[in-house]
């Protein structure tokens, strides 16, 4: 192994043990159909007397949360809204939203949306915590180290976890690069997983979001140091999105389906917590940033490639997978393939393609050097790769 790789490993090594010691502040999980409502009691709790719902302008266009506004209202709490985030949340509309808050005088957020309003909600919190930091300037581990206002996280839709992870990604306005805001003041000290918020997904998007979680999933477990909390989160993701992803799919009015797939992204974002994402995830974000892939699409059609070229350094850890979702039975090898197989197969049954179309050959360079950049050596992937891999991969992609 070359001197460089044992650096990386020793520096993974730390990185997922600090995680795990760490006195990480797991959110306090509300659940069930209408679990939102019990919001306007939990910000009177704390003694706070002004919030900012930050969500999408859909929201606000279809009327969906007037109902939870009157609840607001009559519960005495004021409110100011900012509805201006879109997919991928840039630099430039944090500092909207920072400006907003102030503007505002609040002192919590409320989030309602993907897994972009939630990031787009920790990095607001961590600029009102740290005014005189850039959003670039605390990008990497540990650069905020100071607590955050109140973020109350509903998501709606079952995938990225943000609700429960201590990360944040955004996308730098000037050049499109993604990069990762990670800090154990980030998770947020609510997650409401209110299953009724999700029945109206159209099933692309429950597609899509499905796999970013199966993503989360998959990655942690299959990362080195892996350890026994982070494996069971894993599992249960793994097991809860298998038995109701395609349920969810072909029947978005599945009350149960849709609690089950919002627990399992979840479990997921815990389980990335203590044992990070990996490099389909590096892969997904430069491709999301350059081309403007959805996220859950991107890391659904790289992930059975990535798999398949880590070769036997996965395998065991894949066919454990594959024994947990009842394909399992040969070999670990055929176990292994099966599993990425299983993955190939949902991808199709729900219309997602096994190729990134907008892929050009001529940004393999910046992709692939993005890709080192995110991943080594802060991701204790099974194996580790430089830029000549990923560009082998990326010619798979396309």
């Amino acid at each position: 192994m070359k001197l460089r790789n044992v650096y990386y490993r020793v520096r993974q090594f730390g990185f997922s043990a600090f995680m795990y010691l760490a006195p990480l502040r797991d959110a306090k999980v509300l659940s069930g159909a209408g679990s939102i409502y019990k919001i306007p009691e939990l910000v009177k709790q704390e003694g706070l007397k002004k919030v900012l719902v930050v969500t999408t302008p859909g929201f606000i266009r279809r009327g969906s949360l007037t109902p939870f506004f009157e609840s607001l209202t009559k519960a005495g709490v004021s409110y100011a809204v900012f509805s201006e985030v879109q997919p991928d949340p840039t630099t430039d509309c944090i500092e909207e939203a920072v400006a907003h808050y102030s503007k505002e005088q609040c002192e919590a957020i409320i989030a309602i949306g993907g897994g972009s309003v939630i990031d787009c909600s920790k990095a607001l919190g961590a600029r009102i915590a740290r005014p005189k930091k850039s959003i670039p300037q605390m990008a990497g581990l540990l650069k905020v180290l100071k607590r955050i206002p109140n973020i109350y996280a509903v998501p709606t839709t079952a995938g990225t976890g943000s609700e429960a992870t201590a990360g944040a990604v955004i996308t730098n306005a000037a050049d499109h690069y993604k990069f990762t805001i990670l800090d154990l003041c980030l998770v947020p000290q609510y997650a409401i997983l209110d299953p009724e918020l999700t029945v109206g997904l159209p099933a692309h998007i429950t597609a899509v979001t499905g796999m970013d979680a199966l993503t989360h999933a998959v990655e942690a477990y299959t990362n080195r140091f892996c350890s026994p909390t982070a494996k069971k989160q894993a599992y249960e993701a793994v097991k809860l999105i298998y038995e109701n992803l395609l349920t969810a799919y072909e029947d978005g009015s599945n009350i149960k389906a849709r609690e089950n797939m919002l627990l399992a992204s979840y479990y997921a974002g815990m389980a990335i917590n203590s044992n990070f994402i990996g490099y389909v995830h590096a892969l997904a974000h430069g491709i999301g940033g350059l081309y403007g892939v959805t996220h859950g699409m991107a890391n659904a059609i790289i992930m059975p490639y990535v798999l398949e070229a880590f070769g036997d350094a996965a395998s065991k850890k894949l066919s454990n997978l594959a024994e947990l979702v009842g394909i399992g039975g040969a070999s670990e090898q055929k176990n292994a393939k099966a599993f990425i197989d299983s993955i190939r197969e949902m991808n199709k049954k729900m219309n997602i393609p096994d190729k990134v179309a907008e892929l050009q050959e001529k940004d393999f360079k910046t992709l692939t050097s993005r890709a080192v950049k995110e991943g080594n050596p802060t991701y204790p992937v099974p194996v580790i790769w430089e830029e000549k891999k990923f560009e082998e991969v990326l010619k798979w992609l396309r």
